[in-house]
């Protein structure tokens, strides 16, 4: 018997426990029924309408997502516009869709650790450490990372490598080039509410993305280096984090399920 949606969010709570969501996300169950049975699951980004029609076209039961579908109330659904397409899609298809968001970011072995290691940093301990929760709870869990490289390389050095390892041909960079950086500081997606944290922590450098100008003149003032690498770049790699993690969940519990990541998302900023 194939499990069901609720079944298969019992298994995202493994990875990425609901009780460490921030208190504005909207993680879990966005669309869908808690007993439709589930045997394909597509993973993707953003819950945009390529990927539900993909959903659709693959027949699978469940979309898991990093971003929510919607994160503020919604007073109208019109079904001619997101993401009143996407509910009105996944309602008759019965494709439940769920999002693990700032629960997988925070959690231990989630998108900030994934990331981390993606680019060469050994993490430490969180950024922002999440007071209130024991480790024998979740592990160490937190907003963003704070860890080090093998050893001290020069910015130019560590945004080539960046470059390199996310598939990206530009960054933003603030910093002297030339400087040399070894204690990095990481946050996927919009990182700039982290700013002071990140000025406290005694990193070198600052990974993340979505930087506004005024953020930057500050890093830029204190002496500090930064990358941003775009909020896409940093984050698109959650479908590569999740299906591997869901897998494993799945061949654990005994499920029989197909996971697959959608591979044709793209970032919606083109650099011309």
């Amino acid at each position: 018997m194939a499990p069901t949606v609720k079944q298969i969010m019992d298994m995202v709570d493994e990875i990425a426990p609901h009780s460490l969501a921030e208190p504005w996300d909207n993680c879990g169950l966005c669309v869908g029924d808690f007993t439709w049975p589930v045997k394909k699951i597509l993973v993707g980004l953003d819950p945009c309408m390529q990927v539900m029609q993909a959903a659709r076209k693959w027949e699978a039961d469940m979309v898991l997502t990093h971003h929510p579908l919607f994160i503020t109330t919604q007073k109208t659904i019109d079904f001619q516009h997101m993401p009143g397409s996407a509910i009105f899609l996944a309602a008759r298809e019965k494709i439940a869709l769920v999002c693990a968001h700032t629960n997988l970011d925070k959690a231990r072995n989630g998108l900030n650790d994934f990331f981390a290691e993606r680019i060469g940093v050994v993490c430490t301990h969180p950024l922002v450490l999440d007071h209130g929760i024991s480790d024998e709870q979740s592990g160490i869990t937190g907003i963003g990372r704070i860890g080090h490289i093998a050893s001290a390389i020069t910015l130019a050095e560590m945004v080539s490598k960046i470059k390199q390892q996310l598939g990206v041909s530009q960054v933003r960079v603030v910093g002297d080039m030339n400087a040399m950086v070894e204690k990095i500081a990481v946050c996927t997606g919009s990182g700039g509410s982290l700013i002071p944290d990140f000025l406290t922590s005694g990193a070198d450098l600052y990974v993340t993305g979505d930087i506004k100008y005024h953020d930057a003149r500050l890093i830029e003032a204190r002496g500090r280096a930064l990358i941003d690498v775009g909020h896409f770049a940093s984050e698109i790699i959650a479908k590569d984090l999740l299906s591997r993690r869901m897998r494993q969940a799945a061949s654990y519990a005994g499920h029989d399920l197909e996971i697959k990541g959608f591979n044709q998302e793209a970032d919606p900023f083109a650099i011309v």
